[in-house]
Protein backbone atom coordinates (compact mmCIF):
# COMPACT_ATOMS: atom_id res chain seq x y z
CA UNK A 1 0.00 0.00 0.00
CA UNK A 2 2.79 2.67 0.67
CA UNK A 3 3.17 3.19 -3.07
CA UNK A 4 -0.72 4.36 -3.11
CA UNK A 5 -1.86 7.70 -3.16
CA UNK A 6 -2.69 8.66 0.07
CA UNK A 7 -4.12 12.27 0.16
CA UNK A 8 -6.73 13.59 -1.40
CA UNK A 9 -9.27 16.80 -2.40
CA UNK A 10 -12.55 13.86 -1.92
CA UNK A 11 -12.82 10.45 -1.07
CA UNK A 12 -16.22 8.80 -1.88
CA UNK A 13 -17.22 5.24 -0.70
CA UNK A 14 -19.28 3.24 -2.61
CA UNK A 15 -19.22 3.19 -6.70
CA UNK A 16 -23.56 1.99 -7.22
CA UNK A 17 -25.48 4.96 -8.35
CA UNK A 18 -24.79 7.73 -6.03
CA UNK A 19 -21.59 7.22 -5.72
CA UNK A 20 -20.58 6.86 -9.40
CA UNK A 21 -22.24 10.17 -9.36
CA UNK A 22 -20.93 11.52 -6.59
CA UNK A 23 -17.23 10.92 -8.15
CA UNK A 24 -18.22 12.34 -11.24
CA UNK A 25 -19.30 15.33 -10.26
CA UNK A 26 -16.48 15.94 -8.24
CA UNK A 27 -13.41 15.17 -10.43
CA UNK A 28 -15.59 17.53 -13.19
CA UNK A 29 -15.38 20.08 -10.52
CA UNK A 30 -11.88 20.01 -10.47
CA UNK A 31 -11.30 17.70 -6.93
CA UNK A 32 -8.90 14.77 -6.95
CA UNK A 33 -10.89 11.86 -5.86
CA UNK A 34 -10.67 8.41 -4.24
CA UNK A 35 -13.94 6.05 -5.19
CA UNK A 36 -13.71 3.47 -3.14
CA UNK A 37 -15.59 -0.10 -3.77
CA UNK A 38 -15.35 -2.86 -1.19
CA UNK A 39 -16.51 -5.27 -3.80
CA UNK A 40 -14.48 -6.54 -6.49
CA UNK A 41 -13.85 -5.21 -9.97
CA UNK A 42 -16.28 -5.62 -12.65
CA UNK A 43 -15.48 -4.74 -15.95
CA UNK A 44 -17.59 -2.60 -18.40
CA UNK A 45 -18.30 -5.50 -20.93
CA UNK A 46 -15.67 -8.16 -20.46
CA UNK A 47 -17.30 -9.24 -17.26
CA UNK A 48 -20.59 -9.12 -18.55
CA UNK A 49 -19.72 -13.02 -19.45
CA UNK A 50 -23.67 -14.09 -19.53
CA UNK A 51 -24.66 -11.20 -22.02
CA UNK A 52 -24.94 -12.80 -25.27
CA UNK A 53 -26.77 -16.43 -23.34
CA UNK A 54 -30.34 -17.20 -24.85
CA UNK A 55 -32.80 -17.38 -21.92
CA UNK A 56 -33.23 -20.70 -21.96
CA UNK A 57 -29.31 -21.13 -20.96
CA UNK A 58 -29.89 -20.07 -17.52
CA UNK A 59 -29.99 -22.08 -14.34
CA UNK A 60 -33.63 -21.00 -13.45
CA UNK A 61 -34.15 -20.63 -17.11
CA UNK A 62 -33.89 -16.96 -17.36
CA UNK A 63 -36.51 -16.13 -14.13
CA UNK A 64 -34.97 -12.79 -13.09
CA UNK A 65 -33.44 -11.98 -9.66
CA UNK A 66 -36.54 -9.95 -8.95
CA UNK A 67 -39.17 -12.73 -9.43
CA UNK A 68 -38.77 -14.63 -6.29
CA UNK A 69 -41.47 -16.75 -4.96
CA UNK A 70 -44.35 -15.77 -3.49
CA UNK A 71 -43.45 -16.89 0.36
CA UNK A 72 -40.16 -15.19 0.71
CA UNK A 73 -39.55 -15.95 3.76
CA UNK A 74 -39.49 -20.03 3.64
CA UNK A 75 -37.52 -19.65 0.20
CA UNK A 76 -34.95 -22.21 0.18
CA UNK A 77 -32.91 -20.14 -2.75
CA UNK A 78 -32.56 -17.38 -0.60
CA UNK A 79 -28.90 -17.88 0.21
CA UNK A 80 -28.14 -18.47 -3.11
CA UNK A 81 -30.68 -15.94 -5.26
CA UNK A 82 -32.79 -17.28 -8.30
CA UNK A 83 -30.69 -16.21 -11.64
CA UNK A 84 -27.53 -15.16 -9.71
CA UNK A 85 -25.80 -17.12 -12.22
CA UNK A 86 -27.31 -15.89 -15.20
CA UNK A 87 -26.27 -12.55 -13.47
CA UNK A 88 -22.68 -13.12 -13.82
CA UNK A 89 -22.55 -13.79 -9.63
CA UNK A 90 -23.42 -9.54 -9.14
CA UNK A 91 -25.86 -10.29 -6.78
CA UNK A 92 -24.21 -11.20 -3.06
CA UNK A 93 -24.66 -14.47 -1.53
CA UNK A 94 -26.38 -14.14 1.98
CA UNK A 95 -25.05 -17.16 3.00
CA UNK A 96 -21.39 -15.68 2.68
CA UNK A 97 -22.29 -12.37 4.20
CA UNK A 98 -25.15 -13.27 6.86
CA UNK A 99 -27.73 -10.31 8.69
CA UNK A 100 -29.37 -10.38 11.32
CA UNK A 101 -33.32 -10.37 11.23
CA UNK A 102 -35.96 -9.45 14.38
CA UNK A 103 -38.33 -9.60 11.70
CA UNK A 104 -38.14 -10.39 7.96
CA UNK A 105 -35.95 -8.31 6.16
CA UNK A 106 -35.05 -8.84 2.30
CA UNK A 107 -31.95 -7.07 1.79
CA UNK A 108 -30.83 -6.90 -2.00
CA UNK A 109 -26.50 -6.00 -2.16
CA UNK A 110 -24.55 -6.00 -5.36
CA UNK A 111 -20.50 -5.86 -3.83
CA UNK A 112 -18.60 -4.88 -6.95
CA UNK A 113 -17.90 -2.17 -9.08
CA UNK A 114 -21.23 -0.54 -10.46
CA UNK A 115 -23.46 -1.81 -6.98
CA UNK A 116 -26.84 -2.34 -7.89
CA UNK A 117 -26.43 0.10 -10.68
CA UNK A 118 -25.96 -3.26 -12.87
CA UNK A 119 -29.06 -4.98 -12.03
CA UNK A 120 -31.45 -1.72 -10.98
CA UNK A 121 -34.77 -2.22 -12.44
CA UNK A 122 -34.21 1.45 -14.18
CA UNK A 123 -37.55 3.12 -14.09
CA UNK A 124 -36.39 6.92 -13.29
CA UNK A 125 -39.41 9.43 -12.18
CA UNK A 126 -39.24 12.21 -10.17
CA UNK A 127 -40.97 13.31 -6.50
CA UNK A 128 -43.82 15.95 -7.29
CA UNK A 129 -44.61 18.47 -5.03
CA UNK A 130 -46.57 17.14 -2.54
CA UNK A 131 -44.29 14.57 -2.24
CA UNK A 132 -41.72 17.10 -0.62
CA UNK A 133 -44.80 18.70 1.46
CA UNK A 134 -47.18 15.78 2.27
CA UNK A 135 -45.16 14.47 5.89
CA UNK A 136 -45.54 18.14 7.26
CA UNK A 137 -49.37 18.42 6.16
CA UNK A 138 -50.18 15.13 7.89
CA UNK A 139 -47.80 15.31 10.55
CA UNK A 140 -45.80 12.56 9.85
CA UNK A 141 -42.12 11.80 11.15
CA UNK A 142 -40.11 15.35 9.76
CA UNK A 143 -41.01 17.56 6.88
CA UNK A 144 -38.51 17.94 4.20
CA UNK A 145 -35.44 20.45 4.10
CA UNK A 146 -36.08 21.26 0.44
CA UNK A 147 -39.20 21.69 -2.11
CA UNK A 148 -39.44 20.48 -5.49
CA UNK A 149 -38.18 23.87 -7.12
CA UNK A 150 -35.19 22.87 -5.61
CA UNK A 151 -34.53 19.76 -7.07
CA UNK A 152 -35.87 20.17 -10.49
CA UNK A 153 -33.09 21.73 -12.33
CA UNK A 154 -31.03 18.83 -10.69
CA UNK A 155 -33.16 16.19 -12.13
CA UNK A 156 -32.89 17.65 -15.26
CA UNK A 157 -29.31 17.53 -15.20
CA UNK A 158 -29.44 14.15 -14.23
CA UNK A 159 -32.12 12.81 -17.07
CA UNK A 160 -29.34 14.37 -19.86
CA UNK A 161 -26.72 12.64 -18.89
CA UNK A 162 -28.25 9.60 -17.52
CA UNK A 163 -30.01 9.03 -20.97
CA UNK A 164 -34.33 8.69 -20.02
CA UNK A 165 -36.61 7.50 -21.81
CA UNK A 166 -39.81 8.64 -21.64
CA UNK A 167 -43.58 10.38 -22.79
CA UNK A 168 -44.56 13.60 -21.66
CA UNK A 169 -47.49 13.65 -19.82
CA UNK A 170 -48.18 16.83 -18.38
CA UNK A 171 -49.48 15.47 -14.72
CA UNK A 172 -48.87 17.39 -11.09
CA UNK A 173 -48.53 13.68 -9.34
CA UNK A 174 -45.98 12.80 -12.37
CA UNK A 175 -43.71 15.43 -13.04
CA UNK A 176 -42.49 15.48 -16.97
CA UNK A 177 -38.76 15.43 -17.64
CA UNK A 178 -36.05 15.77 -20.11
CA UNK A 179 -36.91 12.48 -21.98
CA UNK A 180 -35.18 10.53 -25.03
CA UNK A 181 -37.91 9.01 -27.09
CA UNK A 182 -40.52 6.36 -25.81
CA UNK A 183 -40.40 2.74 -25.95
CA UNK A 184 -43.48 1.43 -28.08
CA UNK A 185 -46.54 0.02 -26.35
CA UNK A 186 -47.87 -3.20 -26.42
CA UNK A 187 -51.08 -3.64 -28.90
CA UNK A 188 -52.75 -4.53 -25.75
CA UNK A 189 -51.42 -2.07 -23.95
CA UNK A 190 -52.41 0.66 -26.11
CA UNK A 191 -55.88 -0.60 -25.88
CA UNK A 192 -55.76 -1.19 -21.90
CA UNK A 193 -54.48 2.68 -21.99
CA UNK A 194 -57.59 3.83 -24.23
CA UNK A 195 -60.05 1.98 -22.35
CA UNK A 196 -58.70 2.84 -18.80
CA UNK A 197 -58.68 7.02 -19.80
CA UNK A 198 -62.65 6.32 -21.64
CA UNK A 199 -63.93 4.67 -18.70
CA UNK A 200 -62.27 6.06 -15.47
CA UNK A 201 -60.33 9.02 -17.15
CA UNK A 202 -56.85 7.90 -15.25
CA UNK A 203 -54.20 8.61 -17.62
CA UNK A 204 -51.28 5.32 -18.49
CA UNK A 205 -47.92 5.82 -19.82
CA UNK A 206 -45.24 4.35 -20.64
CA UNK A 207 -42.39 3.04 -18.42
CA UNK A 208 -39.61 6.39 -18.01
CA UNK A 209 -36.61 3.49 -17.88
CA UNK A 210 -32.49 4.90 -18.09
CA UNK A 211 -32.20 3.32 -21.72
CA UNK A 212 -30.80 5.42 -24.57
CA UNK A 213 -33.65 4.48 -27.04
CA UNK A 214 -32.01 7.47 -29.31
CA UNK A 215 -28.05 8.53 -27.86
CA UNK A 216 -27.09 11.62 -27.63
CA UNK A 217 -23.42 13.04 -28.42
CA UNK A 218 -22.75 13.49 -25.04
CA UNK A 219 -23.46 9.83 -24.79
CA UNK A 220 -21.63 8.67 -27.44
CA UNK A 221 -18.66 10.16 -26.78
CA UNK A 222 -18.75 7.91 -23.44
CA UNK A 223 -19.45 5.00 -25.65
CA UNK A 224 -23.03 4.68 -24.59
CA UNK A 225 -25.04 3.21 -28.06
CA UNK A 226 -28.53 2.18 -28.83
CA UNK A 227 -30.42 0.31 -26.81
CA UNK A 228 -31.31 -3.18 -28.86
CA UNK A 229 -33.92 -4.30 -27.27
CA UNK A 230 -32.41 -7.53 -25.66
CA UNK A 231 -33.85 -7.53 -22.00
CA UNK A 232 -31.43 -9.05 -20.47
CA UNK A 233 -30.23 -6.16 -18.40
CA UNK A 234 -28.89 -7.57 -15.25
CA UNK A 235 -26.12 -9.66 -17.13
CA UNK A 236 -25.05 -6.08 -17.74
CA UNK A 237 -24.85 -4.38 -21.07
CA UNK A 238 -22.15 -4.43 -23.51
CA UNK A 239 -23.65 -1.53 -25.08
CA UNK A 240 -23.83 0.78 -22.38
CA UNK A 241 -27.43 1.27 -22.98
CA UNK A 242 -28.90 1.34 -19.76
CA UNK A 243 -27.19 3.76 -17.05
CA UNK A 244 -24.91 2.49 -14.91
CA UNK A 245 -21.89 3.40 -13.06
CA UNK A 246 -19.30 0.99 -15.80
CA UNK A 247 -21.32 2.82 -18.96
CA UNK A 248 -21.53 6.32 -17.78
CA UNK A 249 -20.44 8.03 -14.51
CA UNK A 250 -16.61 6.18 -14.19
CA UNK A 251 -15.65 6.39 -18.17
CA UNK A 252 -16.85 10.29 -17.20
CA UNK A 253 -14.74 10.58 -13.70
CA UNK A 254 -11.88 8.44 -15.34
CA UNK A 255 -11.87 11.02 -18.47
CA UNK A 256 -11.07 13.84 -16.29
CA UNK A 257 -6.88 11.91 -15.19
CA UNK A 258 -8.32 12.88 -11.33
CA UNK A 259 -9.96 10.03 -10.57
CA UNK A 260 -7.92 7.22 -8.45
CA UNK A 261 -10.36 3.91 -8.14
CA UNK A 262 -9.60 0.81 -5.83
CA UNK A 263 -11.52 -1.85 -5.37
CA UNK A 264 -11.80 -4.86 -2.48
CA UNK A 265 -11.13 -2.20 0.23
CA UNK A 266 -13.96 -2.05 2.88
CA UNK A 267 -14.56 0.96 4.67
CA UNK A 268 -14.61 0.71 8.53
CA UNK A 269 -15.13 3.74 9.91
CA UNK A 270 -15.01 7.60 9.07
CA UNK A 271 -11.90 9.57 11.09
CA UNK A 272 -12.78 12.06 12.93
CA UNK A 273 -10.39 15.04 14.44
CA UNK A 274 -12.50 16.50 17.84
CA UNK A 275 -9.80 19.04 17.60
CA UNK A 276 -10.61 20.48 13.97
CA UNK A 277 -13.95 19.72 14.53
CA UNK A 278 -14.07 17.66 10.98
CA UNK A 279 -13.70 14.50 9.37
CA UNK A 280 -10.24 13.72 8.01
CA UNK A 281 -10.27 10.43 6.32
CA UNK A 282 -11.55 6.69 5.97
CA UNK A 283 -10.01 3.43 7.70
CA UNK A 284 -9.53 1.03 5.07
CA UNK A 285 -9.84 -2.87 5.47
CA UNK A 286 -8.55 -4.78 2.57
CA UNK A 287 -11.41 -7.82 1.86
CA UNK A 288 -8.84 -10.21 1.02
CA UNK A 289 -5.71 -9.48 3.10
CA UNK A 290 -7.35 -7.83 6.02
CA UNK A 291 -4.47 -5.02 5.81
CA UNK A 292 -5.83 -1.74 7.20
CA UNK A 293 -5.01 1.19 5.93
CA UNK A 294 -5.95 5.02 5.75
CA UNK A 295 -6.99 7.73 3.27
CA UNK A 296 -7.21 11.03 3.99
CA UNK A 297 -9.14 13.71 2.76
CA UNK A 298 -11.12 17.08 2.77
CA UNK A 299 -14.79 16.38 1.71
CA UNK A 300 -15.80 12.76 2.18
CA UNK A 301 -19.57 11.21 0.56
CA UNK A 302 -20.78 8.36 2.08
CA UNK A 303 -22.61 6.39 -0.92
CA UNK A 304 -22.19 2.46 0.08
CA UNK A 305 -25.88 2.23 -0.21
CA UNK A 306 -28.56 2.90 2.52
CA UNK A 307 -27.87 0.06 5.04
CA UNK A 308 -24.39 -0.01 4.36
CA UNK A 309 -23.41 3.94 4.50
CA UNK A 310 -25.73 3.77 7.95
CA UNK A 311 -23.59 0.35 9.34
CA UNK A 312 -20.53 2.40 8.72
CA UNK A 313 -21.53 5.71 10.24
CA UNK A 314 -23.00 3.50 13.59
CA UNK A 315 -19.37 1.68 13.74
CA UNK A 316 -17.71 4.98 14.00
CA UNK A 317 -17.44 6.39 17.31
CA UNK A 318 -15.67 8.51 19.00
CA UNK A 319 -15.72 11.00 22.26
CA UNK A 320 -18.06 12.95 20.19
CA UNK A 321 -19.88 10.84 18.57
CA UNK A 322 -20.40 8.17 21.18
CA UNK A 323 -23.47 6.39 19.70
CA UNK A 324 -21.95 6.60 15.90
CA UNK A 325 -20.92 9.46 13.76
CA UNK A 326 -23.27 12.77 13.70
CA UNK A 327 -25.32 10.74 15.75
CA UNK A 328 -26.85 13.46 17.85
CA UNK A 329 -30.18 13.15 16.86
CA UNK A 330 -30.62 9.33 18.07
CA UNK A 331 -32.03 8.66 14.56
CA UNK A 332 -29.95 7.02 12.72
CA UNK A 333 -31.03 3.89 11.61
CA UNK A 334 -34.52 4.35 12.12
CA UNK A 335 -37.37 5.35 9.91
CA UNK A 336 -35.98 2.55 7.69
CA UNK A 337 -38.27 2.54 4.46
CA UNK A 338 -39.18 0.81 1.33
CA UNK A 339 -41.51 0.28 -1.22
CA UNK A 340 -44.34 -2.67 -0.38
CA UNK A 341 -45.41 -4.13 -3.79
CA UNK A 342 -46.59 -7.83 -4.43
CA UNK A 343 -50.04 -7.14 -5.15
CA UNK A 344 -52.15 -6.28 -8.14
CA UNK A 345 -54.14 -8.47 -10.55
CA UNK A 346 -53.29 -10.01 -14.24
CA UNK A 347 -55.77 -11.60 -17.03
CA UNK A 348 -55.92 -12.57 -20.51
CA UNK A 349 -57.95 -10.52 -23.47
CA UNK A 350 -59.21 -12.18 -26.43
CA UNK A 351 -58.68 -10.59 -30.09
CA UNK A 352 -55.24 -10.22 -30.62
CA UNK A 353 -54.09 -13.50 -31.46
CA UNK A 354 -52.64 -12.23 -34.78
CA UNK A 355 -50.74 -9.67 -33.27
CA UNK A 356 -46.83 -9.72 -32.27
CA UNK A 357 -44.46 -7.17 -30.70
CA UNK A 358 -41.20 -6.48 -32.09
CA UNK A 359 -38.28 -7.05 -29.82
CA UNK A 360 -37.89 -7.84 -26.33
CA UNK A 361 -38.66 -4.04 -24.86
CA UNK A 362 -37.22 -3.83 -21.65
CA UNK A 363 -39.92 -1.84 -20.23
CA UNK A 364 -43.39 -1.88 -19.52
CA UNK A 365 -46.29 0.77 -18.55
CA UNK A 366 -46.96 3.13 -15.88
CA UNK A 367 -49.99 3.72 -14.37
CA UNK A 368 -49.25 6.98 -11.54
CA UNK A 369 -50.89 7.36 -8.03
CA UNK A 370 -54.46 8.75 -7.83
CA UNK A 371 -55.41 7.61 -4.76
CA UNK A 372 -55.77 10.21 -2.00
CA UNK A 373 -54.87 12.94 -5.03
CA UNK A 374 -57.16 15.71 -5.77
CA UNK A 375 -60.52 14.66 -4.60
CA UNK A 376 -59.58 11.21 -3.65
CA UNK A 377 -60.07 10.55 -0.26
CA UNK A 378 -58.94 7.03 1.51
CA UNK A 379 -58.59 5.62 5.37
CA UNK A 380 -54.86 5.45 4.71
CA UNK A 381 -52.42 7.81 3.68
CA UNK A 382 -50.41 8.45 0.59
CA UNK A 383 -50.85 6.20 -2.65
CA UNK A 384 -49.26 3.72 -4.89
CA UNK A 385 -48.84 3.26 -8.69
CA UNK A 386 -48.77 0.70 -11.13
CA UNK A 387 -45.91 -1.05 -13.23
CA UNK A 388 -46.86 -3.51 -15.89
CA UNK A 389 -47.83 -4.85 -18.97
CA UNK A 390 -48.83 -6.89 -21.86
CA UNK A 391 -47.97 -10.56 -22.76
CA UNK A 392 -48.71 -13.74 -23.48
CA UNK A 393 -51.66 -15.24 -21.44
CA UNK A 394 -51.74 -17.75 -19.08
CA UNK A 395 -48.86 -16.37 -17.68
CA UNK A 396 -50.34 -15.24 -13.89
CA UNK A 397 -47.78 -13.54 -11.22
CA UNK A 398 -48.61 -9.80 -12.20
CA UNK A 399 -45.49 -7.34 -13.19
CA UNK A 400 -43.86 -6.96 -10.12
CA UNK A 401 -40.70 -5.53 -11.89
CA UNK A 402 -40.61 -3.93 -15.13
CA UNK A 403 -38.20 -6.72 -16.94
CA UNK A 404 -40.84 -9.12 -16.69
CA UNK A 405 -38.66 -12.25 -17.20
CA UNK A 406 -36.63 -12.94 -20.72
CA UNK A 407 -38.69 -16.04 -21.58
CA UNK A 408 -41.98 -14.00 -21.46
CA UNK A 409 -40.84 -11.37 -23.69
CA UNK A 410 -39.21 -14.00 -26.26
CA UNK A 411 -42.86 -15.08 -26.47
CA UNK A 412 -44.61 -11.72 -27.34
CA UNK A 413 -42.22 -11.26 -30.61
CA UNK A 414 -44.55 -14.15 -32.05
CA UNK A 415 -48.11 -14.36 -32.92
CA UNK A 416 -50.01 -15.65 -30.16
CA UNK A 417 -53.01 -15.25 -27.45
CA UNK A 418 -52.40 -12.10 -24.72
CA UNK A 419 -52.53 -11.16 -21.26
CA UNK A 420 -51.72 -8.27 -18.85
CA UNK A 421 -50.68 -7.65 -15.50
CA UNK A 422 -50.36 -5.07 -13.25
CA UNK A 423 -48.31 -4.71 -9.91
CA UNK A 424 -48.69 -2.19 -7.39
CA UNK A 425 -46.15 0.10 -6.11
CA UNK A 426 -46.55 1.47 -2.75
CA UNK A 427 -45.34 4.16 -0.44
CA UNK A 428 -44.11 3.14 2.77
CA UNK A 429 -44.58 5.93 6.02
CA UNK A 430 -41.30 6.55 7.37
CA UNK A 431 -42.05 5.10 11.45
CA UNK A 432 -38.81 6.12 13.96
CA UNK A 433 -39.64 2.00 15.33
CA UNK A 434 -38.63 0.40 12.01
CA UNK A 435 -34.90 0.33 12.20
CA UNK A 436 -31.57 -1.40 11.37
CA UNK A 437 -28.75 -1.48 13.98
CA UNK A 438 -24.98 -3.34 14.56
CA UNK A 439 -25.61 -6.45 17.03
CA UNK A 440 -23.28 -5.88 19.81
CA UNK A 441 -21.37 -9.20 20.10
CA UNK A 442 -21.95 -11.18 15.96
CA UNK A 443 -19.57 -10.05 13.82
CA UNK A 444 -18.81 -11.13 10.12
CA UNK A 445 -15.57 -12.63 8.73
CA UNK A 446 -14.18 -9.33 8.91
CA UNK A 447 -14.61 -8.89 12.15
CA UNK A 448 -17.63 -6.15 11.65
CA UNK A 449 -20.69 -6.20 13.65
CA UNK A 450 -23.71 -7.58 12.02
CA UNK A 451 -26.71 -5.91 11.04
CA UNK A 452 -29.72 -6.31 12.76
CA UNK A 453 -33.55 -5.41 10.99
CA UNK A 454 -36.21 -4.78 12.82
CA UNK A 455 -38.38 -3.14 10.44
CA UNK A 456 -42.27 -4.13 9.28
CA UNK A 457 -44.99 -3.54 6.99
CA UNK A 458 -47.83 -1.42 9.08
CA UNK A 459 -51.38 -0.62 9.27
CA UNK A 460 -51.36 2.08 7.10
CA UNK A 461 -49.94 -0.13 4.06
CA UNK A 462 -51.88 -3.32 4.53
CA UNK A 463 -55.01 -0.59 4.20
CA UNK A 464 -53.60 0.44 1.09
CA UNK A 465 -52.55 -3.25 -0.22
CA UNK A 466 -56.21 -3.84 -0.52
CA UNK A 467 -56.93 -1.15 -2.82
CA UNK A 468 -53.41 -2.12 -5.24
CA UNK A 469 -55.44 -4.97 -5.75
CA UNK A 470 -58.80 -4.69 -5.78
CA UNK A 471 -58.40 -1.36 -8.26
CA UNK A 472 -55.85 -3.41 -10.46
CA UNK A 473 -58.43 -5.93 -11.30
CA UNK A 474 -61.46 -3.42 -11.55
CA UNK A 475 -59.27 -2.14 -14.55
CA UNK A 476 -58.48 -4.90 -16.36
CA UNK A 477 -62.39 -5.75 -16.11
CA UNK A 478 -62.75 -1.83 -17.32
CA UNK A 479 -60.52 -2.50 -20.19
CA UNK A 480 -62.17 -5.67 -21.11
CA UNK A 481 -59.82 -8.37 -20.01
CA UNK A 482 -61.27 -12.21 -18.70
CA UNK A 483 -59.87 -14.65 -16.26
CA UNK A 484 -58.90 -11.69 -13.86
CA UNK A 485 -56.68 -12.84 -10.66
CA UNK A 486 -55.89 -10.45 -8.12
CA UNK A 487 -53.23 -11.39 -5.27
CA UNK A 488 -52.51 -9.41 -2.06
CA UNK A 489 -49.16 -11.63 -0.94
CA UNK A 490 -46.90 -11.50 2.02
CA UNK A 491 -45.00 -7.79 2.55
CA UNK A 492 -41.66 -7.75 3.44
CA UNK A 493 -39.63 -5.05 4.21
CA UNK A 494 -36.57 -4.73 1.83
CA UNK A 495 -38.64 -6.61 -1.12
CA UNK A 496 -39.33 -3.14 -3.14
CA UNK A 497 -35.06 -3.17 -3.03
CA UNK A 498 -35.39 0.67 -2.76
CA UNK A 499 -34.57 0.49 1.33
CA UNK A 500 -34.05 3.93 2.59
CA UNK A 501 -34.17 6.59 5.24
CA UNK A 502 -32.01 5.49 7.85
CA UNK A 503 -29.84 8.86 8.03
CA UNK A 504 -32.51 11.53 7.06
CA UNK A 505 -32.56 15.10 6.15
CA UNK A 506 -34.17 17.59 8.11
CA UNK A 507 -33.57 21.19 8.93
CA UNK A 508 -33.82 20.24 12.76
CA UNK A 509 -30.41 18.68 14.13
CA UNK A 510 -32.30 17.28 17.14
CA UNK A 511 -34.45 14.87 14.91
CA UNK A 512 -32.22 14.81 11.94
CA UNK A 513 -28.88 13.36 10.85
CA UNK A 514 -28.40 15.28 7.50
CA UNK A 515 -28.93 18.96 6.61
CA UNK A 516 -30.31 20.46 2.85
CA UNK A 517 -27.36 19.71 1.60
CA UNK A 518 -26.47 16.36 2.53
CA UNK A 519 -24.12 17.29 4.94
CA UNK A 520 -24.01 15.73 8.21
CA UNK A 521 -25.28 18.50 11.28
CA UNK A 522 -22.68 17.95 12.91
CA UNK A 523 -19.74 17.86 10.62
CA UNK A 524 -20.16 19.45 7.41
CA UNK A 525 -17.30 18.07 5.06
CA UNK A 526 -19.57 14.93 5.19
CA UNK A 527 -22.08 14.04 3.24
CA UNK A 528 -24.50 11.12 2.83
CA UNK A 529 -26.53 11.52 -0.97
CA UNK A 530 -27.71 7.83 -1.31
CA UNK A 531 -30.97 6.44 0.36
CA UNK A 532 -30.18 7.00 3.71
CA UNK A 533 -30.88 10.45 3.18
CA UNK A 534 -34.56 9.59 2.42
CA UNK A 535 -37.46 11.76 4.15
CA UNK A 536 -39.99 9.89 2.72
CA UNK A 537 -40.75 7.79 -0.17
CA UNK A 538 -43.22 8.36 -2.02
CA UNK A 539 -44.64 5.56 -4.55
CA UNK A 540 -42.08 6.32 -7.38
CA UNK A 541 -38.60 4.52 -7.60
CA UNK A 542 -35.83 6.85 -6.22
CA UNK A 543 -32.72 6.39 -8.03
CA UNK A 544 -33.11 9.58 -10.30
CA UNK A 545 -34.25 11.68 -7.31
CA UNK A 546 -30.76 9.88 -5.52
CA UNK A 547 -28.64 11.06 -8.33
CA UNK A 548 -30.33 14.81 -8.58
CA UNK A 549 -29.46 14.78 -4.49
CA UNK A 550 -26.09 13.67 -5.27
CA UNK A 551 -25.02 15.96 -8.15
CA UNK A 552 -26.65 19.25 -6.16
CA UNK A 553 -24.99 18.22 -3.11
CA UNK A 554 -21.33 17.70 -4.76
CA UNK A 555 -21.98 21.35 -6.37
CA UNK A 556 -22.36 22.69 -3.17
CA UNK A 557 -19.22 20.65 -1.58
CA UNK A 558 -17.04 22.28 -3.70
CA UNK A 559 -18.31 25.53 -3.60
CA UNK A 560 -17.77 25.25 -0.11
CA UNK A 561 -14.37 23.53 -0.39
CA UNK A 562 -13.59 27.35 -2.37
CA UNK A 563 -14.65 29.76 0.34
CA UNK A 564 -12.74 27.82 2.41
CA UNK A 565 -16.02 26.37 4.82
CA UNK A 566 -15.38 22.81 4.92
Amino acid sequence: MSAIQKEFDAIVVGSGVSGGWAAKELTERGLKTLLLERGRDIKHVTDYTTATNDPWQAPYRGRTSLEQSANYSNDPARGNRYGNSDANGFFLSETKHPYIQEKTFFWTRAYGTGGRSLLWGRQSYRFNEQDFLANAKEGIAIDWPIRYADLAPWYSYAEKFAGISGQKEGLAVLPDGVFLPPHDFTCVEQHFKQKIAQTMGRPVTIGRVAHLTKPTAEHLALGRAQCQNRNRCERGCPFGAYFSTQAATLPAAQRTKRLTFLTDKIVTEILYDETKAKATGVRVLDQNTKEVSEFYAQIIFINAGSVASTAMMLHSKSNRFPNGFGNDSNELGHNVMDHHHNAGASGSIEGFEDKYHFGRRPNGIYVPRYRNWGNDKRDYLRGFGYQGGGGRSGWQRGFDAPGFGANFKEQITQPGSWGMGLGGFGETLPRHENKMYLHPTQRDQWGLPLVVFSAAVGENEHKMRIDMANDAAEMLTAAGFKDITPYNREAIMGMGVHEMGTARMGNDPKSSVLNKWNQVHACKNVFVTDGACMVSSSCVNPSLTYMALTARAAAHAVSELKRKNL
